[in-house]
């Protein structure tokens, strides 16, 4: 979602732009009209002759839990996928002629360090962060974002916000409308794909910004697609919520996440902000419903 939502913006900006990555898109899909790569970074060998054909990275590759294959240890799967591949594919990126990437990274290292210790995950994208920043010189420019959930939609792409739209409306009866307590930043598509373009022209070489938009709480999150088809928020369950479950919350159920992007930093990107509501109002529900 992040990577082709970037792809489509730069696109709608005059940049010439390609998408890779192992499955092609859907048909008929405005990414399918898009050069399509199949590329696994995760591969031993690359194609550095594909790969120097272009000046510049989008990597938004990172793995969680989602992408975990069957039988595999997580913590081992992590290490090696985002600590060790990623840094690896943009040094190749780096050696084919790339002069820019910008690395999606995760908010967990600068917003919430003292979690680290027992995490592999954050610890695999901070060593991911770390390893494409090292790569940058006086050629070479490499940069990360590190963003908190994103929230958004890219035509022809379901995501998870499918389940949270029909959740709200009502379809996975007899779940109850409830939500758990504790919350976290979020940032819209839109806002994200803002500082990408920015960091993209001229970001600060070698540099890791923490960008973020809204705190919110859980139920005000989810409340924000029950009131966008005119229902009242869900009620606050200290309890698993199967859409979002506690291994998801790694901070702890019934806590909360927040943090205040530096002011600064967010000018010299110039991303918008106050956007996750206006993206779930006017561009999920209308997607999902």
């Amino acid at each position: 979602m992040i990577g082709g939502h970037a792809a489509l913006r730069l696109r709608t900006s005059g940049h010439e732009v390609a998408i890779a990555g192992r499955n092609a898109p859907a048909p008929g899909s405005a990414l399918a009209e898009l050069p399509m790569l199949p590329m696994d970074f995760t591969a031993e060998q690359q194609d550095a002759g594909l790969l120097g054909r272009f000046e510049a990275l989008i990597f938004a590759a990172g793995n969680d839990i989602r992408h975990l294959p069957r039988g595999e240890d997580f913590d081992a799967y992590v290490t090696r996928v985002n600590a060790e591949c990623a840094p690896r594919f943009c040094r190749v990126a780096r050696d084919a002629g790339v002069r820019r990437v910008i690395n999606i990274g995760s908010f967990y290292p600068q917003a919430a360090p003292h979690l680290l210790a027992g995490n592999a995950y954050m610890r695999s994208r901070q060593a991911a962060d770390a390893g494409i920043r090292a790569l940058a010189t006086g050629d070479f420019t490499a940069i990360s974002l590190n963003a908190p959930f994103v929230v958004g939609a890219v035509p022809g792409l379901t995501t998870m916000f499918r389940s949270y739209v029909g959740f709200a409306e009502g379809k996975f009866a007899p779940m109850p409308a409830a939500v758990p307590p504790g919350g976290v930043n979020f940032i819209s598509t839109d806002s994200l794909s803002d500082a990408i373009e920015t960091a993209l022209v001229r970001g600060r070489n070698g540099h890791a910004y923490l960008v973020g938009d809204e705190n919110l709480t859980f139920q005000e999150y989810f409340g924000a697609f029950f009131e966008a088809l005119g229902k009242p928020a869900p009620a606050i369950v200290d309890a698993e919520f199967p859409l979002l479950p506690d291994a998801a919350i790694s901070w702890g159920r019934g806590n909360s996440l927040f943090y205040d992007a530096d002011e600064a930093e967010a000018a010299e990107l110039g991303y918008r902000r106050n956007d996750v509501r206006r993206t779930i109002r006017e561009e999920i529900v209308p997607q999902f419903r």
